[in-house]
């Protein structure tokens, strides 16, 4: 492009670079979600669906970058850890805020019918998502972060789980709130099982503990294949750490393939999958078509 005597209007641009070696977490929040959630009659205390189409975001965001080590989603968020020596967008700040809001954005909408279409929930209005870059300069503080947000998850729905259940049973929000008003986690567990029966230890991993996705090469048919593989576990003991070593150091030895197991029923595993097999269908299909076309002018 020519140069312009309006080029110089460029200098007033401010370039921020996030420091070197150090973990960069992008935090994704969902905005005005409590009206969202209630305009598009998400269930509460905890939408399944929802949850899952979350999933599909951040499944999307983990499949562009590849520098992104884990992810961590939950509620209306969702935590992406790029690692130390990432260099993407050499490390400006604001390219990749923009980039991975608007991509989880995007694909939050892209799949919207793939997981609401059997519920008949058309979107009434788009949804938006702040978006936040913080540095952690070493593996504790990064630990001790994701750690956070799983502990807010416990916090949360078991406050959440209790009070809907109080409404369920004909008090009003007021009244829920007055009645959990001061009470304690032990409080609310007890409360939850004398009045309602619910072990609240047997609800939902999903719900009690948040989705972790990480890129794992894992066995599907006797084939290896690299997937972003949704799991439900306690990440802030240091057991997850163990079984999970790459997560903090990418040199570490990974040569044992994931066990997929339940988690082979996950709607994001079994949509890769079936992403890969068309795309293997498209290229067998071209490949014979090439193949029949070479024969024929020969």
């Amino acid at each position: 492009m020519a140069l312009s005597r309006f080029e110089y209007v460029k200098q007033f641009e401010q370039e921020e670079k996030l420091l070197p070696n150090c973990w960069v977490v992008v935090r994704i929040d969902g905005k005005g979600f409590h009206r969202f959630c209630n305009v598009h009659s998400f269930t509460k205390p905890n939408d399944l669906d929802a949850l899952q189409l979350m999933n599909f975001a951040g499944m999307t965001v983990m499949q562009e970058f590849n520098e992104i080590a884990i992810g961590y989603g939950q509620s209306d968020e969702y935590s992406f850890v790029f690692r130390r020596e990432a260099s993407v967008y050499q490390r400006r700040r604001d390219k990749l805020v923009s980039y991975v809001a608007s991509l989880f954005t995007s694909a939050y909408m892209f799949h919207w019918t793939r997981v609401f279409d059997s519920r008949s929930i058309a979107m009434s209005y788009p949804p938006s998502f702040d978006a936040r870059a913080v540095l952690y300069p070493t593996d504790e503080n990064l630990r001790d972060y994701l750690s956070w947000r799983q502990a807010d998850v416990h916090v949360n729905n078991l406050y959440n789980t209790t009070f809907w259940n109080l409404v369920a049973s004909g008090l009003s929000n007021a009244d829920a709130e007055k009645r959990l008003q001061g009470t304690l986690a032990s409080d609310k567990n007890e409360l939850l099982f004398s009045q309602f029966g619910i072990n609240y230890n047997n609800e939902p991993v999903i719900y009690r503990k948040g989705t972790i996705l990480l890129p794992k090469s894992v066995y599907v048919k006797d084939k290896k294949q690299r997937l972003i593989v949704p799991i439900f576990d306690d990440l802030i003991g240091d057991a997850f750490w163990v079984t999970h070593p790459e997560i903090l150091d990418k040199r570490a030895k990974t040569d044992d393939v994931f066990e997929l197991a339940e988690n082979l029923t996950q709607p994001i595993v079994l949509y890769q999958l079936t992403v890969q097999e068309r795309r293997k269908a498209g290229h067998h299909k071209a490949e014979t078509t090439k193949s029949v076309l070479e024969t024929g002018s020969s």
